[in-house]
């Protein structure tokens, strides 16, 4: 369970973290420029202007962070912690605008070309730089996934791959000084393509959050797992979950009971199934739904196991529950699940009301098309 204590310590592990990059990116930007200029070397003053675009992204992820940790209000009152998905989305956009401003500036000294003038000390701080991003990178984004920081994650990735950019850098210099070849400005697109490249990747993957991802299965399953652990509960069906920022969590489920329960054991029920998955999972179910089982007669066991069997051969099928027939009423209802996979879930739909017609023409079936909202 995460705490308030723990979201705390979240928080201030974040801050700091991107303390010490935005530290780090000014002191190798500071040094990178003033070489980068005396060397006339195009690939240096672009990566000096890479470190500050990532003190920029390290900025931004401390102002995320503390918007984010705001307490839920009126307007808001499932709180801030999407701000978060907002900052690491404004890290992207400045990493494909670094990248695009580089590509400009590379094409133009491709255009119109200068004499690159290494030294022995231009050398030296690019391999400091080279070691210094590449060990800073590892270390945020090793942060970053432990503390499920998206800002933190893609500005770690930012630096290794800049630790790799830089290694390119040195390596051109290198050359030109044995061979007298420049590819500086070549080198320069180059690395003006990756940061571009990178960019957008991370801005897919961002927006992707904020659309809104299927929960991941194991969560799902260990949620689905304690729910079932409660003897009264049949079966745990249609698990919504709802992200409003790193690790917080509403959602809904429902379960199938049998249909002797009074109002008041259920309402136990609920509230204990409630509070084992908040502590054990940190979410919070805002409703279960009940489904409830026929009991008091056993050819209604015997039809909801005819009405499986048929169900199952039906292509795409993959679950069937919240079974009940009304044998006064004759009325049988039931949800179906049906793969994203077949080609027309209307069609396997209409396909198995017509099966369920013709096996029991004397009933009235209200299926429900359902949806397994963590399919693989």
């Amino acid at each position: 369970m995460q705490t308030v204590k723990d979201e705390s310590n979240r928080k201030k592990i974040i801050i700091h973290t991107s303390i010490l990059g935005i530290l780090a990116n000014v002191f190798l930007a500071g040094f990178k420029a003033v070489i980068g200029i005396l060397s006339h070397s195009i690939a240096i003053v672009l990566d000096a202007v890479n470190n500050i675009s990532d003190a920029s992204a390290s900025l931004i992820t401390i102002i995320g962070t503390k918007l984010a940790g705001k307490e839920p209000d009126r307007k808001h009152p499932f709180g801030h912690g999407r701000i978060e998905y907002l900052s690491a989305m404004v890290i992207s956009i400045l990493v494909m605008y670094a990248g695009i401003t580089s590509l400009v500036e590379s094409v133009k000294k491709i255009i119109h070309p200068d004499t690159p003038d290494y030294s022995t000390v231009a050398l030296v701080i690019v391999a400091v730089g080279v070691l210094v991003k590449f060990f800073l990178g590892r270390y945020v984004k090793s942060v970053g996934e432990k503390v499920n920081s998206d800002s933190l994650v893609n500005s770690g990735s930012d630096a290794t791959m800049d630790s790799v950019i830089s290694a390119s850098t040195l390596v051109a210099a290198l050359l030109y000084l044995w061979k007298g070849i420049s590819l500086e400005a070549w080198l320069g697109a180059i690395i003006s393509v990756i940061i571009i490249k990178a960019g957008v990747e991370m801005l897919q993957e961002t927006i992707s959050k904020v659309l809104g991802e299927r929960a991941e299965p194991e969560l799902v399953q260990q949620i689905k797992k304690t729910t079932c652990s409660f003897p009264e509960v049949l079966g745990a069906y249609d698990l919504v979950l709802h992200n409003y920022g790193p690790d917080a969590f509403n959602g809904s489920i429902h379960i199938e009971v049998l249909d002797t329960y009074s109002a008041s054991e259920l309402d136990d029920l609920l509230r204990r199934i409630t509070a084992a998955v908040y502590e054990k999972h940190n979410v919070y179910l805002t409703a279960i739904g009940v489904y409830s089982t026929n009991t008091k007669d056993p050819k209604a066991v015997e039809m909801r196991n005819n009405i499986s069997h048929l169900a199952f051969q039906e292509p795409y099928v993959l679950q069937i529950h919240g079974f009940y027939v009304n044998f006064e009423k004759k009325l049988v209802r039931f949800d179906a699940v049906i793969s994203f996979d077949a080609p027309s879930r209307r069609a396997v739909y209409e396909s198995l009301l017509q099966k369920m017609q013709q096996a029991y023409p004397d009933y009235t079936f209200e299926i429900a098309m359902d949806i397994d909202f963590t399919e693989t």
